[in-house]
């Protein structure tokens, strides 16, 4: 067995190198530096012509797309809990992770990247200040779920909800969102982190929790 994930530091592929690492088996991690360009490297291209990250390598098979690859790993290593084996739990935790993928996520690509919206500068203001604010609600909404974490989203075991939830709660700080501010979160983000195999991610994508800073008055 062959496992290699591309990952950036930072970005939402910190999700399955979280789950691998709990999962606790041998893979290849291998950063993806965005800043420096490499995921339009043709070498990059070639296997993943979106130039996104993350990408999973599976004995030579190609997966991308954060929810296939998460999917493909509780599949392929069901004890790890990566999702919950089965039932209205596990649908539960799918409708979450999904919502996490294909709202929150986007949500804030539109106050990070506006330019993938527009090339007009004005828009691109506008576009950000919207997605601000309707970011700082869908945090609000991961509040309410962290809140009833006992002591994980989904149980007794850390998942990929709780890896999703450290994610988009630590981008929140670009947005001038204080993550401390949203208790339940930044509690059980910091749990999460302290894992010893979460801690190992970290300290290999060599992530600051809190990236607050006030908006600039």
């Amino acid at each position: 067995m062959s496992l290699k994930l591309f990952f950036a530091p930072g970005a939402c592929s910190f999700v399955p190198h979280s789950m691998l690492e709990l999962a606790g088996v041998p893979f290849e991690p291998v950063m993806v530096k965005l800043h420096k360009g490499e995921q339009r490297s043709a070498e990059y291209l070639a296997m993943n012509p979106r130039g996104q990250v993350p990408v999973l390598v599976d004995d030579g098979e190609v997966i991308t797309q954060i929810v296939a690859i998460l999917l493909h790993l509780d599949a392929k290593f069901p004890q790890a809990g990566i999702l919950p084996a089965s039932g209205l739990a596990r649908t539960r935790a799918l409708s979450t992770l999904v919502w996490m993928n294909n709202t929150v996520h986007p949500t804030f690509t539109h106050v990070f990247m506006p330019q993938k919206f527009t090339d007009d500068d004005a828009a691109q203001k506008a576009i950000r200040s919207f997605a601000v604010t309707s970011y700082r609600g869908l945090l609000a909404e991961i509040e309410a779920m962290a809140a009833k974490a006992s002591p994980w989203m989904c149980g007794d075991r850390p998942s990929a909800l709780d890896a999703y939830a450290l994610t988009l709660l630590r981008w929140g700080g670009i947005t001038a969102i204080d993550p401390t501010a949203q208790v339940a979160t930044w509690a059980l983000a910091q749990r999460f982190a302290a894992l010893p195999a979460v801690a190992r991610v970290i300290e290999r994508e060599r992530l600051q929790l809190n990236l607050f800073q006030p908006a600039a008055a």
